[in-house]
């Protein structure tokens, strides 16, 4: 009788069953994987493309950008351009991973360990997920923030809340706490605080107060809310800045920065973890593909299908391939993870001199486990970047400065040069220094009410002139009153300003 969980790419319901539990049984009684519990859900290519529109959540709110996503990435899958994820995985408990219905039964089992194992065992363990992120209330969030945004459509309009959510979206990438974070509520405290503030203005509204003129009930907001404690500037975070001191945000406007921003915070963990997380789990679905067909539980056919896909989604193409667009996350992180693995079992004594704390260790996972909770993509690739993957990956480090007329290699990978790249390679994942600085730095609510914004340039490279002014629009409208955006060198000298008026009421 056959050992094999299954003998052909169609599925059934109990294939996959049985498949999962294979694959359950190698991640966490033979890995020690630590994941939370799985809810896996079979959808079709077009709610695929849905999930794609609302950045891969099972609820959100609803804007005119989803659906021209929507419409864009429909059009390109159906004329064949480009294809689509075999999963998408969410961070949340349960940990919902979404597979396609179109996929073999391969394809099945692979991301089902991709996601359902490897994603969610780093979701689950590493630092920042677990200080930035509240996977346990975050769906019961997204439900109230959806039922919020839909409620103020019919109250106060779609065309005006649109009008927020533009500006508050092109303001995602500054609307996050990087360093010296405030203290967290949780995503269930944040939907029960807005549902009490609501239900109080709904107890407490009173109609007369739409017949003041529109100055009369401008001035008195922005008197109630004059705050009496110093604004802490400078400020980072330009959207918790805008929600709790713009001068003419109303109550239902401040809540819809604040979704945005609750929404920001959540996905920044993944900005700043991309390689590790692809590494980890391309490197968890690696081993337990290979541990099924060394148990005789999947055949050499399907084996051959996954090393396939594997194969694809790690291949790094060459800085002179027409392919290249930068360096494969998936490359780099399942390459990093494997070459830990040979270091802690076959060092040799390049890898005893550069890495002594883990060289020999014997223990694979529990060091990648500790790397994985432990790091995020800049400081995992500072730490444990090996001379050896330098050379296998032909890295080198290239010096671009606007006042000369040529590049320059100013390293490669060999024993001097890898001192300077593996610290240079780390830094293009710093997001200190791949976002821009932009702070709020002055704000005078008492007077003219002028808002001043400082970015602090980066290697003197300036913001792009027609995205810096549109969004100091956003900024603007938000605020409703001037602003001015100014970009200072390390020398504190002024680059560039741009400012914005907005229009004066008829």
């Amino acid at each position: 009788m056959s050992g094999l969980l299954f003998e052909s790419g169609e599925w059934t319901f109990d294939t996959l069953k049985r498949t999962y539990d294979a694959i359950e049984e190698i991640a966490v009684g033979e890995m020690g994987l630590d994941p939370y519990p799985n809810q896996i859900e079979l959808i079709s290519s077009e709610q695929m493309l849905d999930a794609y529109s609302s950045i891969g959540m099972p609820i959100f709110y609803h804007h005119w950008s989803f659906g021209k996503r929507f419409a864009r990435d429909e059009k390109l899958y159906r004329k064949g351009y480009t294809g689509l994820a075999y999963e998408i995985v969410i961070n949340s408990n349960p940990c919902i991973s979404y597979i396609m219905e179109e996929n073999s039964m391969t394809m099945q089992a692979l991301v089902m360990a991709h996601a359902a194992f490897g994603h969610n065992h780093f979701f689950k363990n590493n630092y920042l997920f677990r200080e930035q992120t509240d996977a346990e209330g975050i769906l019961d969030y997204l439900n109230f923030a959806k039922a919020y945004v839909a409620r103020c459509e019919e109250r106060h309009g779609l065309s005006a809340v649109e009008r927020v959510l533009d500006a508050a979206h092109a303001l995602m990438d500054q609307g996050v706490n990087r360093y010296g974070r405030r203290p967290r509520a949780s995503l269930m405290e944040e939907k029960t605080r807005a549902e009490a503030r609501q239900a109080h203005a709904e107890e407490t509204y009173s109609d007369l107060w739409r017949t003041l003129p529109a100055s009369v009930k401008r001035d008195a907001r922005s008197d109630s809310r004059e705050p009496r404690d110093p604004m802490g500037l400078p400020e980072e975070n330009l959207l918790y800045f805008l929600e709790k001191f713009s001068p003419s945000l109303r109550d239902w406007e401040r809540e819809l920065l604040r979704i945005v921003r609750n929404i920001a915070q959540y996905f920044f963990p993944q900005r700043q973890t991309k390689v590790m997380n692809e590494g980890c789990a391309t490197y968890v679905h690696y081993k337990i593909m290979n541990r099924l067909f060394d148990l005789g539980k999947i055949s050499e056919g399907a084996m051959l299908e996954f090393l396939a896909s594997h194969t694809a989604v790690v291949y790094q193409p060459d800085f002179d391939d027409p392919r290249y667009s930068g360096i494969n996350p998936y490359a780099l992180g399942f390459e990093m993870m494997c070459e830990l693995e040979r270091i802690v079992t076959e060092p040799t004594a390049e890898d005893r001199a550069c890495m002594p704390e883990i060289a020999g260790r014997g223990d694979p996972m529990a060091v990648l486990k500790e790397a994985w909770a432990n790091y995020r993509d800049d400081s995992f690739i500072a730490q444990y970047l090996s001379p050896r993957l330098t050379r296998k990956m032909r890295l080198f480090k290239l010096t671009d400065r606007s006042a000369e007329t040529e590049y320059k290699i100013a390293a490669i990978h060999d024993e001097r040069g890898y001192v300077d790249v593996r610290p240079a390679l780390a830094r293009q994942y710093d997001p200190g220094l791949r976002d821009p600085n932009i702070q709020v730095t002055s704000a005078d609510l008492r007077g003219d009410r002028r808002l001043i914004l400082t970015h602090y340039l980066n290697n003197d490279v300036p913001l792009a002139e027609r995205d810096a002014e549109a969004v100091l629009a956003y900024v603007g409208e938000l605020w409703g009153f001037d602003v001015e955006l100014k970009g200072v060198d390390r020398n504190d000298a002024q680059r560039f300003s741009y400012a914005y008026s907005p229009p004066k009421a008829a």
